[in-house]
């Protein structure tokens, strides 16, 4: 991790919320990291922490095994925020009596202000606050002063009288609790008195640096895809490293309409990169014949994709790095996100294994970043739009939207059909609101009637997507007169298909892509 002069770690307990915490405090202006439930006193005084938020958390702390935190941050006198479990921690370790709730609290419940302090400075007297929690601090010792109350519970927001440990049990993380937002603001700067320097400006400053040092005078080979995170990561190598960056880009033949069109003119024409394109489609295409298993599909893109790169990548002399596009939900997922812990990032299935076989140390930009910030990033480095907001592309592209056996009649078909699919989500003003939305062409043919004569042609579904993180998604309720657009132009428009569905399921239990 680079070093912040400015950080507020969120220690995990292990709620689903944690990484929302670290993002609303970034929204702030202020650097957040997730860290061990257990890091230690000392190592949280080697990042310079300004302040530190304990999160949630599924445990009682009374629990066997329960996760705790040293008790020795309650006196590196740094501003502490305990949030549900973390109130309870904190509240225990300084003496006070958790019990568990008389009835498990989950939903809004009305918050009641009633002291004007630091943390709930600028509230209204009554708000709505999002509860998750089946504990709650029962009896504050005398060192604590209430702040806020809830039908259900006396201490819904509480300090220390004479340390900087401030807690609350609802989640103000969360869109439910409307004025969540103050709290971080208020807890952020009336408290930690944070300067707020966490901008895209400054991250682009110090990631150039960063770059040069790691890089000298080497060159990088960056593999660019068309999608939002390899295209900021050329842009920010670009600026860092000039002509030392080529990108290859490998045209496997599952692309959308005119993609590879729309990375050579912005690469080359836009930015003037050193741009090499591996037109590998026939190769790919020759190996997918006949195979009809998703998994089987995958592999063999992934194989063949691994091949094209090499040969790119061998024909340039003094390549030594390699960039990827790890975000920092990876890093975490990983299990190895924690500040202090060596990072053993679950490799982007684009390049697979491809750093050890080619030899080369990896150059990873973006590590630190949540999605949102990366589409900031590429927006101050003056990436077009279009690139910026573009919705998530799979690694195998149409491959898994080609549902059965591949062909070039068969992925013309649905390139048709998703490019019409896009056009009028787009003229409908759609495209940003929502997730992800595209064609799937199903291996089934269906009867119809076109002109006079019964045709048994091919069945097009349309899946459209809602979603903030991906790991869930509901169907996005599109209205009835965009779809029938969509549908009566694909039916009129593409030869072959006269039959659209629209697919309701959400994830879980369906996942977003089909195969």
């Amino acid at each position: 991790m680079m070093q912040h002069d400015e950080v507020v770690p969120v220690l995990d307990f292990g709620s689903q919320y944690t990484q929302l915490i670290a993002r609303r405090v970034r929204e702030k202006g202020v650097f957040s990291e997730l860290v061990r439930p257990d890091i230690s006193a000392d190592e949280l005084r080697k990042l310079k922490a300004k302040g530190l938020i304990l999160s949630g958390g599924p445990s009682s702390v009374y629990e066997p095994g329960a996760p705790k935190c040293d008790p020795k941050i309650f006196d590196l006198g740094i501003p502490i925020l305990g949030i549900c479990y973390g109130m309870q921690l904190g509240a225990q370790v300084l003496g006070g009596q958790v019990k568990p709730a008389k009835a498990r609290e989950y939903g809004r419940a009305k918050l009641s202000v009633t002291s004007d302090d630091p943390l709930v400075h600028g509230l209204p007297k009554d708000t709505s606050v999002w509860m998750s929690h089946g504990d709650q601090v029962h009896e504050l010792p005398r060192d604590f002063i209430a702040l806020a109350t809830t039908p259900t519970c006396p201490f819904a927001a509480a300090r220390h009288r004479s340390r900087p440990f401030y807690g609350v049990q609802f989640h103000p993380e969360v869109t439910h609790t409307p004025r969540g937002e103050q709290i971080f603001q208020n807890f952020l700067y009336d408290i930690c008195k944070c300067a707020g320097n966490w901008t895209m400006d400054n991250f682009i400053e110090q990631t150039v640096k960063r770059v040069r040092q790691q890089v000298g005078n080497g060159k990088v080979i960056c593999g660019l895809s068309g999608g939002v995170d390899s295209s900021v990561v050329a842009a920010l190598l670009h600026k860092a490293i000039g002509d030392q960056l080529i990108c290859i880009f490998v045209d496997n033949g599952l692309l959308r309409k005119n993609e590879r069109e729309l990375v050579e003119s912005t690469f080359r024409d836009h930015f003037h990169i050193d741009l090499r394109v591996s037109d590998a489609s026939q190769q790919f295409l020759k190996e997918l014949a006949g195979v009809i298993d998703p998994q089987q599909k995958r592999k063999i893109i992934g194989k063949e994709f691994i091949e094209a790169f090499k040969r790119e990548a061998q024909n340039i002399s003094g390549a030594k790095f390699l960039a990827q596009g790890t975000l920092y939900p990876d890093v975490i997922e990983s299990g190895h996100g924690y500040a202090g812990t060596a990072a053993n990032i679950k490799l982007h299935h684009n390049v697979g294994g491809l750093p050890e076989q080619l030899g080369f140390e990896l150059v990873e930009p973006l590590r630190e970043l949540f999605k949102d910030e990366v589409r900031r990033v590429g927006q101050t480095l003056g990436l077009p739009e279009n690139l910026v907001w573009r919705h998530p592309f799979p690694g195998p592209g149409l491959a898994v939207r080609v549902i059965g056996e591949i062909t070039p009649q068969r992925l013309s078909v649905l390139r048709d059909a998703d490019e019409i699919v896009l056009e009028e989500l787009i003229a409908a003003d759609l495209y940003r609101k929502t997730a992800q939305v595209f064609a799937v062409l199903l291996p089934i043919g269906t009867v119809g009637v076109m002109g006079d004569a019964r045709s048994y042609d091919s069945v097009i579904a349309i899946r459209a997507v809602e979603s903030q993180d991906f790991m869930t998604a509901d169907w996005a309720r599109i209205p009835y007169d965009v779809l029938a657009a969509m549908s009566n132009r694909i039916i009129n428009e593409v030869r072959g298909v006269n039959r659209v569905v629209y697919d309701i399921s959400s994830k879980p239990p369906a996942t977003i892509e089909w195969e």
